[in-house]
C-alpha cells in the first residue's frame, strides 16, 4: 500500500501530460486573397522590374493555442533563391533580380511553425511583365537582290523583329529613316519593304541602296516610368541588271588599212562592242551587213575584220563596212543590236610616216583653252586630232604617246592601225591647277611599231588653263598676338593680318573684316588687313587688359577663312600713388608702429608697387619708415616719452611727418601726405573706461555722443522715479509727514576725456603749451589717458569734461594743441562744486600723475643742450 501511494501521483501527472500533448493544434496561414500583401503568398504577382531589396510581402499566420510562430521559406532543388524572409516577423524581401522572359513563375515553399508543429505550403508567385526588352531583328543581316525592272509599289522583302515583352511593350511598328530621300517604303505593322510608288530602279545609275529600318515597341512601364525601346538595322538592296540596254561599240569611228603587200586573210582591225547591261552581259555576235563586196569578212565571236582577197584585186580604194553587233541571250535569241561603220583604206608600201590632221589639213600644233580641274575621265573635245599613216598593213601600225608632265592626261588609242581619231582624256584633275600651271605643253608622238624605218611624227599640244574660284583665302597664321600700350592714341596700328587667295582676278582679292565681343574698340582696313584702334577709342589696362576677336578673310564669291586675334594692352605708368587723405592723424603708442598706405591704380608691376619714405620730419632722427609697407615707428632707442623730451624741445609730443609714396614705374610718379603723429605711452591702468578713452582719443565726437547718451538716460530715469513717487503719494490714504527727508546718493563724476579737437585755432607758435585756469581744473596725463576723477559738478547741469594738459600754467584760461595747420582751442569756465570722496584707485592715479607733473616742471626749467 505504501508503494501504491507513492506511485499514484506520478502516474496521474503523466496522464495529464499526455492529454495536454494531444490537445496541441498546428499553426496555419491567413488566406487573405491574391490582392493582399500579407497572408500565405498564394497567387502573389510581382513585376519583373521590382528593385532588389524591396519588401514584397509579409507572411502572416497564427497558432490556435496563441503560441508564438516563426516563418520559413525554401525552394526546390536547383531553383534560384529569389527571396529572403524574416523568420520572426514574416517580412519577405526580394534578393535576386526578376526576369519574366527567363522565368515567369516562381514556386516557393512557405512554412509556419509554433515550435512543435510545422505547416508548409507550396505557393506559386507570378512574375508580371515590364517593358525592359528592346526589339530584336531576326535573321540579320538583310541583303536583298532586286531586279532593276521591278515595278514601283511591289514588295521586295519582309523584315521581322521580335520583342520578348508582352502587351504594348511587345508590339512592334516599323519605319524608315530619311524617308524623304529614300526610294523605299515599309508597312509599319507587317514590316514589308516596298519600292515607292512612282520610283524605278536603274542598275546603270545606282547598283546598291542602303536602307535603315527602325523597329519600335509600343512602350510600357519600367520602374515607374513609361519607356519606349527601339532597334535599327540596315538592309542592303542590290539592284540586279536586266537586259534593257542595247550593245555599244567601243573606240568608234573605226578606220582600217589594207596595204598593197597585205596577204589575203590578214586581219585589218577589230571592232569591239559591249552589252550595255554590265551586270549580266549577254554574248555579242558580229556580222557584216553590207559594203564588203566580197572582199572582207568578220569573225562572229571576236569582231576581227579580215581582208579575203589579195590587195591587188581590190577594186576600190576605200571600203565602208556596216557592222552589226547583236546580243544573244542564253536561249539563243537576239535581244538587241547596234550598228557601226568601219572605213578601210587600201594603201601602198611603207613610204609615209604617221601624220596628224586637224579638221581639214595636216597640222602639227593643236591648242585648247579650258578651265582648271575638269572632271577625271572627261574627254578634251576641243581637240580635233586625227592621225594617219598612208602606208598599208603593218607599215601603218604605230603607237601614240604623250610626252610631258606625267599622270595628267592619257591618249586613246595607244596603238593605231592606219588611221584613228585621237582622244585625250583627263586622268588627274587635281594636277590641272591654274595656280601651278597657266600653260600645259605636251608632245603627241606617233611612232611606227613593226617597221625598220620607225617613222614617227610629233604634234604640239598646248592647253591654256582658265582660272576658277577653287581656293579659299588662307591666313598666314591661325592666330595673331599683338601688344599695344594703353596710352596709344585713337587710330593707332595694332597688328597686320595677312591672308592670300591664289585665285586670279577678282577671285583672288581678299576683303578683311572683324567681329566678336572684343572687337568694339578696333577696326580693320578691308584691303590691307591692318588692325587699328577706333579714332575715339581709349585703352585702359586697368579696366580691360585683354581683347580677343576673330578676323575674317573673304573673297568675292563668299569663300572665307577665320583667324583669331589676341591683343594685350600694355600697362603704362599713368597713375600716381594716392593716399586716402592728404592730411592724416595717427596716435602712436611707444613700441607700436602706425601705418600709412597709398594705392597705385596701375595694372601691372612695377608700375603699381609703392615705396615709402619720410621726406621731412622735425626732428629727423625720431622716426623710421618701412619702405614696402609704410609702417612708421620710433627709432629703436626711443622707449619712453622722456627720451623724446631729451631729443626735442617740443613737449606736446605731436609731430607732423611728410611721407612720400613713390611708384617704381618709368617715369616714376610720387605723392606726399602729412601725417600728424600723437606720441603717447601705454596706459598704466587698465579698465573699460581707459580702453574707451584710448579708442575715442582720435574721435572726440564719439566721446561726446556717449556722454550725452548717458546723461539723457539718467534724466529719463530721474523723471520716471519722481513721477512714480508722486502718484504713489497722491493715491495713499495715509497721513504723510509735512516734510520728507530724502538722502541723495553721492553721484560720481563721469570720467573726463581729452577734447583737443573741439575747436580749431591757427597758431603761429608750435611750442605753445596747454593752459588751465587753476591746478584743480585738470591734471597732467603723460600717457594720453584721461581716465582720472575730478570733483563732480552740481547734478542739475553737468559740464563738459575739462581737457588734460602737458604742463601746469596759471597765466591763462585757454589751451591749444599745436599742429602743422593750426591749433585747437576749446575754452572752459571753472565752476565751483562740492568735493566728494574718490575711491582708492582714482586717488592712486591722481597721485601718480601729480608726481609726473612735478618731474615735468623740473625738466622744463632745465633746457637740454
Amino acid at each position: 500500500m505504501k508503494h501504491v501511494r507513492h506511485f499514484a501521483p506520478s502516474l496521474f501527472l503523466n496522464l495529464v501530460h499526455v492529454c495536454l500533448a494531444q490537445a496541441n493544434y498546428a499553426p496555419y496561414f491567413f488566406d487573405n486573397g491574391a490582392s493582399s500583401t500579407n497572408g500565405n503568398m498564394a497567387l502573389l504577382s510581382l513585376s519583373e522590374d521590382t528593385p532588389v531589396g524591396t519588401h514584397v510581402y509579409t507572411l502572416n499566420g497564427t497558432d490556435p493555442e496563441g503560441d508564438p510562430v516563426t516563418y520559413g521559406m525554401t525552394y526546390e532543388t536547383g531553383s534560384r533563391s529569389y527571396f529572403a524572409i524574416d523568420t520572426n516577423f514574416g517580412n519577405v524581401t526580394l534578393i535576386e533580380e526578376l526576369d519574366r522572359e527567363k522565368e515567369d513563375e516562381i514556386e516557393v515553399i512557405v512554412s509556419i511553425s509554433d515550435g512543435l508543429s510545422t505547416v508548409a505550403e507550396k505557393v506559386r508567385i507570378l512574375v508580371t511583365d515590364a517593358n525592359d526588352e528592346s526589339p530584336e531583328f531576326i535573321n540579320t543581316p538583310y541583303i536583298v537582290q532586286v531586279p532593276e525592272n521591278t515595278p514601283s509599289g511591289r514588295s521586295i522583302f519582309k523584315i521581322e523583329a521580335a520583342d520578348k515583352d508582352t502587351g504594348s511593350g511587345g508590339s512592334i511598328t516599323y519605319f524608315l529613316q530619311n524617308i524623304r530621300t529614300n526610294k523605299f517604303t515599309i508597312d509599319r505593322h507587317s514590316g514589308v519593304l516596298r519600292i515607292k510608288t512612282g520610283i524605278t530602279l536603274d542598275y546603270e545609275k545606282s547598283r546598291t541602296h542602303f536602307v535603315t529600318v527602325v523597329a519600335k515597341d509600343g512602350g510600357g512601364k519600367l520602374r515607374g516610368d513609361n519607356k519606349v525601346f527601339s532597334a535599327t538595322t540596315t538592309v542592303t538592296i542590290n539592284v540586279e541588271d536586266v537586259q534593257d540596254t542595247p550593245p555599244m561599240f567601243i573606240g568608234t569611228p573605226y578606220y582600217g588599212y589594207v596595204y598593197e603587200d597585205t596577204l589575203a586573210d590578214s586581219e585589218v582591225l577589230t571592232v569591239i562592242a559591249l552589252d550595255g547591261d554590265r551586270g549580266k552581259p549577254n554574248n555579242i555576235h558580229y556580222c557584216l551587213v553590207n559594203g564588203s563586196e566580197g572582199s572582207f569578212e568578220i569573225n562572229n565571236m571576236t569582231g576581227a575584220i579580215s581582208v579575203i582577197k589579195n590587195p591587188s584585186k581590190l577594186k576600190k580604194e576605200v571600203y565602208e563596212l556596216k557592222i552589226q553587233a547583236s546580243e544573244i541571250s542564253l536561249d539563243g535569241d537576239v535581244t538587241a543590236y547596234a550598228f557601226a561603220t568601219v572605213t578601210i583604206r587600201v594603201v601602198d608600201l611603207n613610204n609615209h610616216p604617221p601624220t596628224f590632221y586637224g579638221e581639214n589639213e595636216p597640222q602639227n600644233r593643236f591648242e585648247l583653252t579650258m578651265y582648271e580641274h575638269p572632271p577625271e575621265g572627261e574627254i578634251l573635245r576641243g581637240l580635233k586630232i586625227t592621225v594617219n599613216d598612208s602606208d598599208q598593213g603593218a607599215n601603218a601600225k604605230f603607237n601614240l604617246r604623250l610626252v610631258g608632265p606625267g599622270g595628267i592626261f592619257r591618249v586613246v588609242p595607244q596603238t593605231v592601225l592606219n588611221e584613228a581619231q585621237v582622244t585625250i582624256i583627263v586622268e588627274n584633275s587635281a594636277a590641272i591647277d591654274y595656280e601651278k600651271f597657266q600653260l600645259l605643253t605636251f608632245k603627241l608622238l606617233a611612232i611606227e611599231v613593226n617597221t625598220p624605218e620607225k617613222f614617227s611624227s610629233t604634234a604640239d599640244i598646248v592647253i591654256r588653263l582658265l582660272d576658277t574660284n577653287d581656293n579659299v583665302p588662307k591666313f598666314s597664321s591661325d592666330y595673331y598676338i599683338a601688344r599695344i600700350p594703353e596710352n596709344s592714341p585713337g587710330g593707332s596700328n595694332v597688328v597686320a593680318v595677312t591672308a592670300t587667295d591664289p585665285d586670279s582676278g577678282l577671285w583672288g582679292e581678299v576683303k578683311y573684316s572683324i567681329y566678336g565681343t572684343g572687337a568694339d574698340l578696333f577696326l580693320i582696313h578691308p584691303s590691307t588687313g591692318i588692325i587699328y584702334t577706333q579714332p575715339w577709342a581709349t585703352l585702359d589696362a586697368e579696366v580691360t587688359a585683354k581683347y580677343n576677336f576673330y578676323v575674317k578673310a573673304e573673297d568675292t564669291d563668299g569663300k572665307y577663312s577665320l583667324a583669331e586675334v589676341f591683343i594685350t594692352v600694355l600697362d603704362v605708368n599713368d597713375h600716381s600713388p594716392e593716399f586716402n587723405k592728404n592730411i592724416q592723424e595717427k596716435t602712436m603708442i611707444i613700441g607700436s608702429p602706425v601705418k600709412i598706405e597709398a594705392i597705385d591704380q596701375d595694372a601691372e608691376e612695377p608700375n603699381n608697387i609703392v615705396d615709402y619714405s619720410i621726406m621731412q620730419a622735425d626732428p629727423a632722427n625720431v622716426f623710421d619708415i618701412d619702405q614696402s609697407t609704410g609702417e612708421i615707428k620710433l627709432k629703436s632707442y626711443i622707449r619712453s616719452l622722456d627720451i623724446i623730451h631729451n631729443i626735442t624741445k617740443n613737449k606736446d609730443c605731436i609731430w607732423s611727418v611728410v611721407v612720400q609714396a613713390k611708384d617704381r614705374g618709368s617715369p616714376s610718379f610720387s605723392t606726399t601726405a602729412v601725417l600728424k603723429i600723437d606720441i603717447t605711452e601705454e596706459t598704466l591702468h587698465k579698465g573699460p573706461m581707459a580702453a574707451f578713452l584710448m579708442q575715442t582719443k582720435d574721435n572726440p565726437m564719439k566721446a561726446l555722443g556717449v556722454l550725452a547718451g548717458v546723461m539723457g538716460i539718467m534724466v529719463v530715469i530721474t523723471i520716471m522715479i519722481s513721477t512714480a513717487m508722486f502718484w504713489r503719494n497722491k493715491r495713499s490714504n495715509k497721513i504723510m509727514p509735512v516734510r520728507r527727508i530724502i538722502k541723495k546718493r553721492q553721484i560720481q563724476q563721469p570720467r573726463m576725456v581729452r577734447m583737443e579737437w573741439l575747436k580749431f585755432k591757427w597758431s603761429s607758435n608750435p611750442a605753445e603749451k596747454f593752459a588751465i585756469e587753476d591746478d584743480t581744473q585738470s591734471l597732467q596725463n603723460e600717457n594720453s589717458n584721461n581716465n582720472i576723477q575730478v570733483p563732480s559738478l552740481p547734478p542739475t547741469a553737468p559740464a563738459l569734461p575739462p581737457p588734460p594738459v602737458l604742463a601746469p600754467k596759471i597765466n591763462t584760461t585757454e589751451w591749444r594743441v599745436t599742429t602743422v595747420s593750426g591749433s585747437l582751442s576749446p575754452k572752459f569756465i571753472n565752476k565751483p562744486g562740492k568735493k566728494r570722496g574718490l575711491n582708492s584707485t582714482h586717488n592712486a592715479l591722481v597721485s601718480e600723475l601729480k608726481q609726473k607733473f612735478e618731474k615735468r616742471n623740473i625738466a622744463s626749467s632745465n633746457p637740454h643742450i
